[in-house]
């Protein structure tokens, strides 16, 4: 080839065509929806209108169902506790729940249950953990007070009565918000069965409920607790959950007692056992503002006539997590 060397023919990029406009097109960035309209009119034109009718209407159907009332949220900058009540028939799992529940959070083992229960969550949220018995009176007191409702359901038995009355008493005073439990998993040996039972129990919690509450499940205990992972499960959706305030908790001031003292004159108690004592109540104050010496509402007892003369700010046992300054 006489020493010359054949020089490689350069490729020619394309200025015109679908392809060069497309790369015009991401150079330039972004286009709204506004531009695609203007440059292509037909293709957001209204193809049907019976189409169109139809998607008008699901879209104010989806706005009409999540329209609500705005309430006013009385909250303090530091709120109380949530109140978590643990309702369910004998022998279905309370009080282990309550422990399982108190050793996820506190990574502690808890002995027994006397009253309630008030732990850490997180940084800015703490919980009361309080068992409801079968007592018809302890479930009107707590339905009134309760901000979540862990209802705990025999999967070997099904629903049974006070599931039923516990749900209507609660429609009384504000639905709270519910979440169910199945336990008892472990009794089924049969697969399909198991299968067959979560369906039919989830569909009868929702229509008690309403369509689409949570319902968990406990498969089975492993040295006398549940397993850890569900467990831990529940106790991320119980840190996470939001609560709209109920117009009978924002309206009424109450105290959910956490422990008592009484203060009376042990000399006075000797020679008089029936005289009129002083005691001390200690507790966290929700709802609207407490007034003094007013006349007070005792769960269990009625409208007494004693009178509330002093109250103390004092600071709480229970503290949330605060940051640390560097």
């Amino acid at each position: 080839m006489d020493g010359k060397v054949k020089k490689q023919r350069k490729h020619q990029q394309k200025h015109s065509g679908p392809k060069a406009e497309k790369k015009k097109l991401r150079k330039q960035g972004p286009s709204t929806e506004e531009d695609e309209r203007r440059r292509n009119p037909k293709a957001f034109g209204v193809q049907s209108a019976v189409r169109m009718a139809k998607t008008f209407h699901r879209a104010q159907d989806i706005k009409t169902k999540k329209h609500h009332i705005p309430l006013v949220d009385r909250t303090p900058l530091e709120p109380p506790p949530v109140v978590i009540v643990v309702m369910g028939p004998p022998k279905v799992g309370k009080t282990t729940l309550i422990r399982c529940l108190i050793k996820n959070f506190t990574r502690q083992k808890l002995g027994d249950i006397c009253g309630p229960v008030t732990i850490v969550s997180g940084k800015k949220r703490r919980l009361t953990f309080m068992e409801c018995t079968n007592d018809i009176n302890t479930m009107i007191d707590l339905a009134k007070v309760a901000d979540l409702v862990l209802m705990l359901i025999d999967a070997s038995f099904g629903f049974e009565m006070e599931t039923f009355e516990f749900l209507n008493i609660c429609q009384v005073h504000g639905f709270p918000r519910i979440m169910g439990v199945l336990t008892h998993l472990d009794a089924f040996k049969n697969n399909k069965t198991l299968r067959k039972t979560k369906k039919n129990l989830k569909h009868r919690f929702w229509t008690e409920v309403y369509q689409g509450a949570k319902l968990f499940y406990l498969s089975g205990m492993v040295y006398g607790e549940y397993q850890t992972q569900e467990v831990k499960n529940l106790g991320r959706f119980i840190s996470v959950m939001k609560f709209r305030p109920l117009v009978w908790q924002t309206s009424h001031p109450y105290v959910l007692v956490d422990r008592m003292e009484d203060l009376t004159d042990p000399e006075k108690v000797r020679t008089e056992p029936k005289c009129d004592r002083t005691v001390s109540l200690y507790g966290y104050l929700r709802g609207t503002y407490l007034k003094n010496r007013s006349h007070i509402h005792i769960a269990g007892v009625g409208i007494t006539k004693c009178q509330m003369s002093i109250f103390f700010l004092i600071l709480a046992r229970c503290q949330m997590h605060k940051r640390r300054e560097p």
